[in-house]
Order: C-alpha cells, then sequence, then structure tokens
C-alpha cells in the first residue's frame, strides 16, 4: 500500500513536471500585469512554466495563476517535489555530471612509479598522503581522506598528458 502510494506520487510529479516543461507563456498571452504579480516583472520572450518556477521568487501556486498556466496540482506534497526539484535543477544535474566524471575516470589506472612531487598544484598533505598509500587508480585516490576533487582534478590532467588512458578510453575525451 505503501510502495502504491509512493510510486503514484512520483508518477504525478513526473506528469506535472513534463506538462510544465511542454506548456509555454508568451508575453502576448500574459499581460504585463499579471506577469508583474507573478514574476515580479514582465515577460518579454516565451517561458516553458518550468523555467519560470526555477525563479527563486515564483512558487507553484501563483505560477499556475498565470493565463494558460493551470490549473495545476492540488497535493501539497507532490507540488513541494515539483518546486524543489525545479529550484534545485541546476545544482542536481551539476552534481550528476560530477559522478559521471568520476565514474568515467575511477578505473582509471595510476603507474606505480608515478611521482606526485611533479603534480603542481597537489597541497603538500596530499602529496603525502598519495605517496604513502599509493594508489593503484584515480578512484581510490579520490576516496583518500584529505584528497580533494581538485587533487583528482590535478591528478588527471597529469596522468593524461602522460599518456595513461582508463578503461573508459581516452582521458582527453572525458577532461
Amino acid at each position: 500500500e505503501r510502495w502504491q502510494a509512493f510510486e503514484s506520487k512520483r508518477e504525478a510529479i513526473a506528469k506535472e513536471q513534463q506538462r510544465l516543461s511542454a506548456t509555454w507563456v508568451t508575453p502576448e498571452n500574459v499581460p504585463p500585469v499579471e506577469a508583474v504579480r507573478v514574476l515580479g516583472r514582465p515577460i518579454t520572450r516565451e517561458y516553458a512554466l518550468i523555467e519560470l518556477l526555477r525563479r527563486p521568487e515564483v512558487n507553484y501556486v501563483s505560477l499556475m495563476s498565470l493565463n494558460g498556466a493551470g490549473p495545476g496540482l492540488s497535493d501539497p506534497k507532490v507540488v513541494e517535489q515539483i518546486e524543489v526539484q525545479a529550484k534545485y535543477h541546476g545544482y542536481i544535474e551539476r552534481q550528476r555530471c560530477e559522478i559521471a566524471h568520476a565514474h568515467a575516470h575511477g578505473e582509471t589506472p595510476i603507474p606505480g612509479d608515478f611521482d606526485y612531487a611533479t603534480v603542481r598544484g597537489l597541497s603538500t598533505e596530499v602529496r603525502q598522503r598519495l605517496t604513502h598509500i599509493r594508489p593503484e587508480t584515480v578512484g581510490q585516490a579520490s576516496r583518500i581522506s584529505g584528497v580533494t576533487p581538485a587533487a583528482v582534478s590535478l591528478l588527471l590532467v597529469y596522468l593524461k598528458r602522460r599518456g595513461v588512458e582508463g578503461r573508459s578510453g581516452d582521458l582527453a575525451a572525458h577532461a
């Protein structure tokens, strides 16, 4: 029963997100007074409703009051999720890209004789940890306490220059 409720909610969220992405408003169908009331300023071009919902000053309920936008959904839990996902869309996408990047390079081997002292920009602490632990892959290096994402990026650049490839192919294609 709980699973069914969860699935129903998830489906309602997906359907509404799809509707918001496919529904467009234009300066012609949204009077400036209405745009100012809901958005804080008139619109000057065509927008998908989901784009407008991403604005910090716009909420779902007020957005649904725009001409051509509503009536929208009434379930407050679904509405809350739609708002949260819209507002944090950019952050979520950036994290997905970082995760994909990490997976793509996680299996990149680090030669056993790799000299971490040659990697300019690595802090002394990171250099010492990597030299002491001698990780076999970039993925292992990234999981060492104190090794920052920036340090991993520097390491990838130096490995690329050295011509080391990971399982996912040429580092140049992913870096």
